[in-house]
């Protein structure tokens, strides 16, 4: 069994190997930049530890995991543009960087090869592992557009907003997992399960991260606290506040919520103690935990030996405690 780090320094290195210094280099060089600009590499890095529970043979699994990669980065490129993000990873944003044509036809040419990746798939496999990833590509665009729908209704439930961070967040974790399974050699079952594992992580995860946007330290956290109050988003603790509060403490939200001109620590201060006075800290961390244990109900389902699930065991449990 490889270690997550192994597995990690596997991926940093093969992408490097991606021949990307070719003509023209208006569309090529962006693509570089936006690949080496870092990130923990998570989900081509699940993908290997998915297959490594079935197979020592991680080799098969590579091509796959990298075609994750490309097209995760391939749609935080086209994210940014629709958010006019200046920047991404502590650097310019590719529209910033170059402009927002390049960007386009640059991310176009990630997710083309993306695709060209995933043929490398092994034959007996291809077809499902096709299947799977086509299913998550259009549920990120699905969970895309629900989040820009947000922006302007008013009236987001729970549920709703739940739906959308799966979309757009979890199925990415989860299709990671269940195609690095495939690859391995998993059975139907193991391999689903392994993906619920993922979906519910997911969601814990984004939940974990509307928590630690109004609760977290901002040394351990690595963002600011506050931007999602800020940026007026609709987040799981927002959209609770609202759908809980009594008639006054809802239109005392509304009315800081449309303050044209305010003191961000004040619209910070003003929100979080209407989040402590309605107890939402509570009620988000009761949610995140209902996802992670639902999470690790489908992995202790995953039919393979306890000691080749440690990678994957610790590696949830990591990210469920970054700053809680």
């Amino acid at each position: 069994m490889y270690t997550f780090k192994e597995l990690q320094n596997i991926i940093e290195d093969n992408l490097s190997k991606i021949d990307l210094d070719i003509s023209p280099i208006e569309l090529y060089e962006p693509i570089k930049y936006t690949l080496s600009a870092g990130g923990k590499r998570v989900r081509p890095t699940l993908t290997l530890a998915a297959c490594n529970l079935f197979s020592e043979d991680i080799e098969k699994s590579i091509k796959p995991a990298l075609a994750l990669e490309v097209f995760h980065n391939f749609t935080l490129l086209h994210d940014d543009i629709m958010d006019k993000a200046e920047l991404r990873r502590n650097s310019a944003t590719v529209h910033e960087k170059w402009n927002e044509n390049i960007a386009i036809l640059s991310g176009d040419a990630m997710s083309i090869k993306a695709y060209e990746l995933l043929s490398d798939t092994e034959e007996n496999h291809l077809k499902s592992v096709l299947k799977i990833f086509n299913k998550m590509a259009i549920q990120i665009c699905e969970g895309q557009q629900f989040d820009m729908n947000f922006e302007e209704k008013n009236d987001v439930s729970e549920d709703e907003y739940l739906e959308m961070i799966k979309l757009k967040t979890s199925v990415l974790l989860a299709t990671s997992l269940k195609i690095g399974a495939i690859v391995g050699g998993a059975n139907e079952n193991d391999a689903q399960n392994l993906y619920d594992f993922g979906l519910n992580l997911g969601l814990a995860f984004q939940l974990q991260d509307d928590f630690l946007d109004v609760y977290g330290d901002v040394n351990t956290f690595g963002k600011k606290i506050g931007g999602d109050i800020i940026a007026n988003k609709k987040t799981f603790m927002l959209i609770k506040a609202l759908e809980i509060a009594d008639i006054e403490t809802k239109l005392k939200i509304n009315e800081i919520l449309n303050l044209k001109e305010f003191d961000k620590n004040f619209k910070i201060k003003s929100i979080v103690d209407i989040y402590n006075k309605l107890e939402i800290s509570y009620l988000a961390k009761n949610k995140m935990d209902y996802f992670y244990k639902k999470a690790l109900n489908s992995f202790d389902l995953v039919n393979v030996e306890a000691s080749k699930k440690e990678i994957l065991f610790n590696f949830a449990s990591n990210l469920m405690n970054r700053n809680n």
